[in-house]
């Protein structure tokens, strides 16, 4: 493999994305509902990320949180969103459709990527949901998907390496395996020397203040108190630049 890493940087805004691009990230996975583990960004979100990123931008296509097993309403809406993304001259799109007892679901990811060329399609973390990932992985092969996103079927990348170092193994270079969740300034140089990745998927967020100066201690918007809506989650850029830095000094 060449000795270039390229950092993903999953933004949950257009302000996220810019400040991800200033910290050194090659490409933004652009979502909404980060607390449901990401959703579709709206189109005016698309538009204005493209308009102002120079690095690539992959809208995250996933209709709602919860499992991957859809609809056949929300396949729709999945079609209808990839060729929005395309409309708005995105690089690629993110998503992941499984069937009930957790495969991969053939026809309707084999769509999705037909419908997306010539973005770049990467399957999320579904994969980490699936019953098999050895057969998911060469199902996703046969499919010509780009890349896996994958915490090695943990909650945290650094729990799964064992099982993202025999993904890469197993993939040969037929596709891209790319780890993800928990990856972070105290882990990105394990990550990559155990498992030989040269891409990796990261948030490194910090919390700010809402600049609201009357609040009312009566109401919780999305009905969870713990999530204050006088909290504002937003990627930090010096984080970013240094898990840039120490990923690519793990790779020379």
């Amino acid at each position: 493999m060449p000795d270039i890493f390229t950092l993903e940087v999953c933004a949950n805004s257009v302000e996220s994305a810019l400040a991800a691009q200033h910290g050194g990230a090659g490409r933004i996975e652009l979502c909404d509902n980060l607390i449901e583990g990401g959703t579709t960004p709206s189109s005016g979100a698309m538009q204005t990320a493209r308009e102002k990123l120079q690095i690539q931008v992959f809208p995250i296509i996933r209709p709602r949180g919860g499992d991957f097993c859809y609809s056949q309403i929300e396949f729709d809406i999945m079609q209808r969103d990839i060729q929005t993304a395309k409309d708005c001259g995105c690089d690629g799109v993110v998503f992941g459709i499984l069937t009930p007892d957790g495969q991969i679901d053939m026809p309707r990811n084999r769509k999705l990527v037909e419908l997306a060329h010539p973005m770049q399609t990467t399957f999320h973390r579904a994969f980490d949901m699936t019953s098999d990932p050895l057969k998911a992985l060469d199902d996703l092969i046969e499919l010509g998907l780009d890349r896996i996103l994958t915490s090695g079927q943990r909650n945290q990348a650094i729990d799964g390496i064992e099982l993202i170092a025999r993904l890469v193994q197993c993939s040969a270079g037929r596709i891209r395996i790319m780890p993800g969740s928990g990856v972070n300034e105290d882990n990105i140089v394990e990550i990559i020397q155990k498992t030989g990745v040269r891409e990796c998927h990261a948030s490194c967020r910090k919390t700010i203040n809402s600049q609201m100066t009357y609040r009312n201690p009566h109401v919780s918007m999305g009905g969870h108190p713990d999530n204050s809506e006088y909290e504002i989650s937003i990627t930090d850029q010096e984080r970013i630049s240094r898990v840039v830095e120490l990923a690519n000094t793990a790779i020379r």
